[in-house]
């Protein structure tokens, strides 16, 4: 069976069910990756309201409010974002509502604010710039930091994490508790990283000298065991990725968002996610192909047990990537795929539990 090719965004020799989007976004200090697909898919009209389940910099919340004069709730887990997102919602009274919260809470957390039908819900998924380019909140293996990496830890001006903020483990306790195999088994599996046992062993033997509680002993340790470099990837990539996809539940997230926005959508209503790397993208791309009854099925498989009605329908074949131009622009944008689909009349299909659509890892929040 061919791979399916991903689309990329202002490629004229595909075709998509929905068409390019008109630049009607203002100019923007952060511009989000895939932003006019992002509008094309949404198809922002007035009077409608909308759901940014990641908020960030709020590129995407700014470009739907000067689409059309919609309404749009923001969602964020990260509170100097929701603090960030105040100047623009002061230029757009009573239509951007900020909230703080994890998007796999959508449901409660826009039903208390606005139980009305949703026209549309976007979610960028992963690391925002900014969390990346803030030595303070440890995500970065460029830049020395304590070792946190969580996304819902609440940063004060003098550089050190709120008290309170966030009471579950960091990555420094993930890299001080787990055993050797159950930090090779993560590292394995959610950083997809073949030297995962390698790894381990060094993180065990370092800890045993002295606890690793900056970014940058981490970093050091990680590159020494890793035996071959490719090009344009730091050897501490997939690591630190395995780690922050586990202090911060982002799997089990992305489920519960998925199937919270199945139950929030009107009919008609639009869904727009981007995801940067295979892990995030398969997750969503399952879902959508189950959920519009486009799933393969070998016919020497045993008959599959009936599905429920399709309650999406995909809006395109292909995942869209960014254009040559958009990379060029911010080479961030490399690994970005846009999945989109609209939500038909079919009672939600998934099961309310938001249980994860696979295993979880040592470590990973449940």
């Amino acid at each position: 069976m061919k791979r399916a090719r991903a689309t990329r965004a202002g490629d004229s020799g595909r075709r998509s069910m929905f068409p390019a989007a008109a630049a009607t976004h203002p100019p923007l200090d952060h511009v989000p990756v895939l932003l006019d697909a992002v509008l094309a898919a949404l198809a922002p009209r007035d009077g409608a309201v909308y759901v940014d389940g990641t908020f960030g910099a709020g590129g995407y919340a700014a470009a739907l409010l000067a689409a059309a004069h919609c309404r749009v709730l923001g969602i964020d887990r990260d509170p100097d974002a929701v603090r960030r997102g105040a100047a623009l919602a002061e230029l757009h009274p009573g239509r951007l509502t900020l909230i703080e919260g994890r998007f796999g809470d959508m449901e409660r957390l826009v039903g208390d604010i606005a139980p009305g039908p949703i026209a549309g819900i976007t979610l960028d998924l992963g690391l925002s710039s900014m969390q990346l380019d803030s030595a303070e909140r440890g995500f970065s293996f460029r830049l020395d930091g304590p070792l946190d990496m969580r996304m819902s830890a609440g940063v004060s001006a003098a550089g050190q994490n709120d008290a309170g903020s966030d009471a579950r483990e960091n990555a420094a306790d993930l890299v001080a508790r787990l055993s050797e195999e159950d930090l090779a088994l993560l590292i394995r599996s959610l950083g997809e990283e073949r030297f995962a046992r390698r790894v381990a062993r060094r993180i065990v033997a370092a800890r045993q000298q002295s606890p690793i509680r900056r970014t940058g002993e981490l970093a050091e340790i990680v590159r020494a065991a890793i035996p071959t470099r490719e090009p344009g990837l730091d050897p501490a990539t997939r690591t630190f990725q395995a780690l922050r996809i586990a202090v911060n539940d982002e799997l089990g997230e992305i489920d519960r968002g998925l199937a919270g926005a199945e139950r929030l959508l009107e009919p008609g209503g639009r869904l727009a996610i981007v995801a940067f790397h295979s892990l995030e993208d398969a997750r969503v791309k399952s879902f959508l192909r189950q959920r519009s009854g486009t799933v393969a099925t070998s016919r020497h498989a045993p008959p599959a047990p009936a599905a429920p009605p399709p309650s999406f329908r995909l809006l395109g074949r292909r995942a869209i990537r960014p254009s040559e131009e958009e990379i060029a622009r911010n080479p961030r944008a490399r690994s970005a795929r846009l999945r989109a689909a609209e939500r038909i009349a079919a009672a939600p299909g998934f099961l309310g539990s938001g249980e994860p659509a696979g295993p979880v890892a040592p470590g990973a929040a449940r």
